[in-house]
């Protein structure tokens, strides 16, 4: 690694958005950076599951879960599928579940909490739209750092 969220945000100034809310490291990979690709879903993973089935490319997918905790929006089998398709990682402004795989997962993985109740996929939210999180906003093609410390996203 040849940054840290630190060394990004003394470099960067103001440009290094950082992401105020309390996220929890529940991924096997600690530290992972991207593109952004981004979701709106509350409640609702459909938009997650179709998104991670795709290429990844080494981008990150930024999920506004409007903070919610009540259902996860990524277990472990779409996760799993997230690996496979060559994601760097996933960031979730809300809740995951299946927390002991997606320990072993080579995948970046940030959410506020986790719940064991699932999400009723009802095809809800929307794809590659500009997301709030953490009243930061983080529009598709962003990049988006994290590591011990954080996460910051730039505007390349």
């Amino acid at each position: 690694m040849s940054w840290t969220t630190p060394d990004l945000c003394d470099e960067l100034g103001e440009a290094a958005r950082v992401l105020p809310l309390p996220f929890i490291d529940y991924g096997g990979r600690e530290v992972f950076d991207g593109p952004v690709r981004t979701a709106r879903c509350p409640q609702d993973n459909s938009r997650v599951k179709e998104l991670l089935a795709t290429p990844g490319e080494g981008h990150v997918l930024v999920v506004d879960g409007g903070e919610s905790l009540a259902v996860a929006l990524l277990g472990d089998l779409i996760a799993g599928g997230a690996v496979e398709q060559g994601w760097a990682g996933v960031v979730i402004a809300g809740a995951v579940r299946d927390v002991e795989v997606l320990r072993t997962l080579d995948l970046g993985v940030r959410a506020l909490g986790s719940t064991p109740r699932r999400s009723n996929r009802q095809g809800r939210g929307e794809a590659g739209v500009p997301v709030t999180v953490g009243g930061v906003t983080i529009t598709p093609g962003d990049h988006l750092y994290a590591d011990a410390t954080g996460l910051i996203v730039t505007t390349p």
